[in-house]
């Protein structure tokens, strides 16, 4: 038998490829947590500022629940500021913002408005 001339190019351009593709998808699988923890916080905003819209405010109860839930999904340096925190009249705008760090340190806002329909 006799050996094919290039077949170590191709050896070496499949071993780069897979290697690539092994970064690649190391990459995904550490951003995806952080993916889906941004999306659970936007589905806990969401939920609270329906019922903003209905109370007008981020009432006191409202507010603890809300730290709450957004602690056990894992977010720490939880700040409210810019929030709706008094009431306000009928089609008044209304803010939901909250910032905070995701699990590996990354920050982001999540704001929310809407008017007021109590």
């Amino acid at each position: 038998m006799r050996k094919r001339k290039g077949s170590v190019g191709e050896l070496a351009a499949t071993g780069i490829c897979l290697l690539a593709m092994t970064v690649v998808m190391l990459a995904y699988i550490g951003n995806a947590g952080l993916i889906q923890q941004k999306t659970m916080v936007s589905q806990i905003a969401r939920k609270y500022i329906l019922r903003m819209e209905t109370v007008g405010m981020l009432s006191d109860q409202d507010r603890t629940a809300l730290c709450g839930e957004l602690e056990a999904a894992g977010i720490t340096g939880l700040r409210l500021d810019g929030t709706t925190l008094w009431q306000v009249d009928y089609g008044e705008p209304i803010v939901l913002q909250i910032w905070g760090r995701l699990e590996n340190g990354f920050e982001f806002t999540e704001k929310r408005v809407s008017t007021a329909k109590h």
